[in-house]
């Protein structure tokens, strides 16, 4: 079964749709590739793929060892290369809730995070930077 459509709008824009939800993304060639960079560019969604891939995964993890990591966020930065055009790599960025982490629930965070789908499937080429920043109660 198809998972999503998407189709050419002209201008450098596209339109994708889940098929299930109906759910719409648009996206927009970036300003340093021809275009007017309003919406993710294709390669911005690859590596916000990662990002969220890898915080769904540590939910997974989280839910099953009884972990709280509500309010996690990840900033997540595309480095892109020439040569030919492509992400040479990604930096991602856990800002962890200020909350006491074990380091056994550390260690299962970060071994969720980085064996996610989306990081399996990248090209070994593209150089994956993770980094948890864990704030401690005083």
């Amino acid at each position: 079964m198809e998972t999503a459509k998407s189709i050419y709008l002209g201008d450098l824009r596209t339109e994708a749709t889940h098929l299930k939800s109906g759910e719409k993304i648009c996206t927009d060639a970036p300003i340093d590739n021809e275009g007017k960079g309003a919406f993710f560019s294709p390669t911005d969604l690859l590596a916000t793929s990662l990002g969220s891939c890898m915080l769904t995964i540590m939910g997974i993890a989280a839910r099953t060892h009884q972990i709280n990591i509500d309010h996690t966020q990840v900033k997540i930065t595309k480095v892109m290369a020439a040569d030919p055009r492509r992400v040479s790599e990604i930096h991602i960025v856990f800002d962890m809730p200020n909350r006491s982490y074990s380091d056994k629930e550390k260690a299962i965070l970060k071994n969720a995070a980085v064996n996610c789908p989306v990081a399996k499937s990248l090209h070994p080429d593209i150089i994956q930077k993770v980094i948890f920043n864990y704030s401690q109660e005083a």
